[in-house]
């Protein structure tokens, strides 16, 4: 994990201001660039990023740019659909999104990259309960309170509901209430705090915190791991002109090559990022179609 030795050591190689690094990173739409300058890269993201991490993001934005040769702005939003909106329509560049809206607009979208994490560009869902509770499977959550993260989810909501279907469940009348806490965090906070019996979580954000925050996990107890999914990707927008796309994608692709690009990968908690191919995500379609199929007979 980067130390605040180590952030400001980059931060004085990427040539910011100490006093200037702290403040929020953009949260709208791009400024129009002064003239000559080209037009600052928007990269969308969602809360599969822990939405505490404006400094860090600043100090990737810097390295970004230094690498491309042009502003870098991260917008944040907290659902996954307002992000998918703005990637459809123009308004973001490229986002880091996750795999279920990818194969919902997989003819639309290009795949950039996506992450390595623990060695391979994959990772799980997790139901966790209280630590203390006395739940050890899915179905002894019946008819109790369960907190999904986002509708728009494969770990947070899409897995969870057909693994249910898989077991012979309705999936929307397989618990008492649910509630959607619009963050993977918010998630396990849920959890640890007693406000819900179960929920579902990226496997990828609990095991971040469990690094960072071990306090907060060591509140929740895991009870079911999912299979291996396709990593939530970085997709490009649907006008992302080629050129744009491969240098974006060149410099992803070598940044665990970079010290300072090694040391932002370290804070994310991550190896890398890979190329991808819309087949990774083969098995999120697959349960997406299923769960479909399952509404209508």
């Amino acid at each position: 994990m980067l130390t605040r030795r180590d952030l400001l050591r980059a931060i004085g190689l990427l040539g910011i201001s100490p006093s200037g690094w702290c403040e929020p990173i953009a949260t709208g739409a791009a400024q129009d660039p002064s003239a000559g300058e080209r037009p600052a890269l928007r990269f969308g993201l969602t809360p599969v990023i822990l939405d505490d991490r404006v400094a860090f993001l600043r100090l990737w934005a810097s390295w970004l740019e230094r690498q491309l040769g042009r502003p870098v702005v991260f917008i944040q939003r907290a659902r996954y659909r307002e992000i998918m909106d703005l990637l459809l329509r123009g308004g973001l560049d490229l986002a880091w999104i996750c795999g279920y809206p990818y194969v919902q607009h997989r003819r639309e979208l290009t795949l950039v990259a996506v992450p390595r994490f623990q060695g391979q560009p994959r990772y799980r869902s997790y139901v966790i309960v209280g630590a203390d509770a006395p739940f050890t499977a899915l179905r002894d959550l019946q008819g109790r309170l369960f907190a999904w993260s986002d509708p728009d989810s494969n770990s947070g909501y899409l897995y969870p509901r057909f693994a249910l279907l898989e077991q012979g469940q309705d999936p929307d009348r397989f618990f008492g209430r649910t509630f959607f806490t619009w963050g993977h965090r918010h998630t396990v906070e849920a959890v640890a705090e007693g406000l819900t019996d179960g929920a579902a979580v990226d496997s990828y954000v609990w095991e971040t915190l469990a690094r960072r925050v071990p306090e907060l996990t060591r509140r929740t107890r895991i009870i079911l791991r999912s299979p291996l999914f396709g990593f939530p990707p970085l997709a490009g927008a649907p006008g992302l002109a080629p050129t744009d796309l491969q240098a974006i994608r060149r410099i992803l692709l070598r940044q665990d090559q970079d010290p300072i690009g090694r040391q932002l990968l370290d804070e994310l908690n991550l190896d890398g990022f890979a190329p991808a191919e819309p087949a990774l995500f083969d098995d999120i379609a697959a349960m997406a179609e299923r769960l479909d199929t399952g509404r209508r007979t």
